[in-house]
């Protein structure tokens, strides 16, 4: 992945999670509709950063990134995500692999785990990432993966950069990331949130 190269990464994730978050402040949330293309964008905004943070993240780098493409794709011909479920559920693909729906729970996977990691920078003193990164890992993607893909993610944990070269990474200073990642977490809530019930609603579960 690219290095920040003066792009302002956290501030266009900021921008374009502040406008999905919209759609809530929009409309009552029941009856909000997130489109598949701007949906799409936003997450391929996200994925410089898991690139930034070296080994310990390569997995969830290459996951993400497949899942947002396959998404991006879909966009051409699935307006909102709510019609891009509905078409699995009809065709009994939810859980099939490769299927839009199970990909799309694993990006939002990806959405959360973003939003854990900055919570926890914003909240943790010092310059080292390994807590952050681990309390993310652990509390979102940890509970879906074996033995071995927790256990190679705990080596990279010792690879992590450090605030300062990731920030650095992603051209930003101190206050203008905590702004952003502020701003992120805002955001990012009740879109994830959305996600959730979309699945829960139509017992699908999350946790596959």
């Amino acid at each position: 992945m690219t290095e920040g190269n003066g792009d302002k990464t956290l501030r266009k994730i900021a921008d374009a999670f502040n406008d999905l978050a919209n759609v809530f402040t929009d409309s009552q949330s029941a009856e909000a509709e997130v489109k598949v293309a701007p949906f799409s964008h936003a997450c391929s905004l996200v994925s410089p950063l898991f690139g930034c943070l070296g080994v310990a993240f390569k997995f969830a780098e290459m996951d993400y990134v497949a899942k947002v493409h396959d998404l991006a794709e879909a966009s051409k011909s699935i307006q909102n995500l709510q019609s891009l479920i509905e078409l699995d559920v009809q065709a009994n693909t939810v859980r099939k692999g490769g299927s839009h729906t199970r990909n799309l729970l694993r990006v939002k996977r990806g959405l959360d785990m973003v939003r854990v990691l900055f919570e926890q920078i914003l909240v943790t003193e010092g310059n080292s990432l390994r807590d952050p990164a681990s309390k993310a890992y652990e509390q979102v993607f940890a509970p879906h993966h074996g033995w071995a893909i927790r256990k190679a993610v705990s080596a990279g944990m010792y690879a992590l950069p450090t605030k300062e070269q990731l920030l650095k990474k992603l051209n930003e200073d101190e206050a203008s990331a905590k702004d952003h990642m502020q701003s992120y977490v805002t955001a990012s809530a009740p879109l994830i949130q959305y996600i959730d019930k979309l699945f829960v609603s139509r017992d699908l579960g999350i946790d596959w």
